[in-house]
């Protein structure tokens, strides 16, 4: 079946439909990853958008599980070069096209992905709709393409309750253990979507307490603190400060997530209290925007952002250079940042915007790249054990 993207610059893609049969109309964005396909679809910060893989033959290891970062896909559509409907993989459970027609995510295969790419680098990202529909009327699709905003996808994203993560005796002595996979399978063939990482059931940890605020939380966040011994409550995104300041955390994890951080208001009131409360914090990608405009600064939405797995960034304190994981639309700006407050930590080296604040006189510190990765370099996942350090008092 044809299948067209229509952007919102009046350009046309004719391609193959894809994925579940429906139009869909969203922000489309581009992903450099030359791997790791399952993990972007189930990242929870794609939300409100359709992902194009610049990469360009996408699902040659079909779909395998246990890798999944949440208990379904986020992007609204999902554009590729050519799409691989044999794939093979010992760890495969089902192909690319089957998770996409389970899970209602529509897209398109055969387009010129480099045209594309090249497009929105040029231009900027745009909206555009992808559609079977041979006879679409431009005239009627442009203004609506014009007119589409993600909105507050974050509360879409987080999870619907406090729940708890706990690592085991034998994950905290001898590393990460088969059984504490990165989500829940039981609960994915029972048919539930909720996006939550995945729950470590009837374990006993006796480790630091890190409450984890949920705006759209990747599992492997939750999942590299309990591989280092913390005990790890769950929170959603729109949970008042108060009550979290009230279980009394060793330490608070601000997330990644989707959308404008500017539309994040009340969530924004509440970590400005967690800021004053001097419990030490970490936040990544989103956590680190909010924070930042919880603080007084300000973000601004970039021309076609940062999606993809070799991402170069520069500790500014030791002036080396880590290759990073990153997806984000929007970036802190420095020119507006008070020193008394915040200093940057961490520059991006390919074109010179924030990637890290370090928080003057507090026990915080933020990022904007994925130090859990998954799937990306590990290179930064040094910065957990930054945070147990800080949490312990000694740093």
């Amino acid at each position: 079946m044809k299948a067209f993207l229509i952007l919102e610059d009046g350009t046309v893609f004719e391609g193959t439909h894809i994925g579940a049969d429906k139009d869909i109309i969203s922000e489309i964005v581009f992903n450099t990853s030359m791997a790791g396909y399952l993990e972007v679809l189930t990242d929870p910060s794609y939300a409100g958008q359709a992902v194009c893989m610049t990469y360009p033959l996408i699902g040659n290891y079909g779909i395998c599980k246990d890798d999944m970062e949440s208990l379904k896909p986020w992007p609204d559509g999902f554009i590729v070069r050519e799409l691989s409907r044999v794939p093979s993989n010992f760890r495969c459970d089902i192909t690319i096209q089957q998770f996409l027609e389970e899970n209602d995510v529509p897209g398109i295969a055969g387009i010129d992905t480099r045209a594309l790419t090249k497009i929105l680098r040029e231009k900027g990202t745009m909206n555009g709709m992808i559609t079977t529909n041979e006879n679409y009327r431009p005239e009627e699709i442009l203004p609506r393409l014009k007119e589409y905003t993600t909105g507050k996808v974050v509360e879409k994203a987080t999870c619907a309750e406090v729940y708890a993560l706990t690592p085991t005796t034998d994950l905290v002595q001898n590393g990460p253990i088969s059984g504490m996979a990165r989500f829940d399978r039981e609960a994915y063939e029972r048919g539930e979507r909720e996006p939550r990482p995945a729950l470590v059931k009837e374990l006993n940890g006796t480790g630091l307490k890190v409450a984890l605020l949920d705006l759209g939380a990747k599992s492997n966040i939750g999942r590299s603190l309990a591989e280092r011994g913390c005990q790890v409550t769950v929170y959603p995104a729109l949970t008042p400060a108060s009550r979290i300041i009230a279980d009394a955390p060793d330490g608070i994890m601000l997330s990644n997530g989707p959308g404008d951080p500017k539309e994040c208001g009340s969530i924004i009131a509440e970590i400005r209290k967690l800021y004053e409360a001097d419990i030490p914090i970490f936040a990544i990608c989103l956590g680190h925007q909010l924070m930042a405009l919880a603080t007084g600064a300000d973000t601004y939405k970039m021309k076609y952002g940062h999606r993809g797995g070799n991402h170069p960034v520069k500790d500014l304190a030791t002036g080396r250079v880590y290759i990073s994981s990153q997806n984000h639309g929007y970036v802190v700006d420095t020119d507006k940042l008070d020193p008394v407050v915040a200093v940057p930590a961490f520059v991006n080296v390919n074109d010179g915007t924030n990637e890290g604040l370090s928080y003057t006189g507090k026990n915080i510190f933020t990022v904007q790249f994925h130090p859990e990765a998954c799937a990306g370099p590990q290179d930064s996942g040094y910065l957990f054990d930054r945070f147990i350090a800080m949490m312990k008092g000694e740093n």
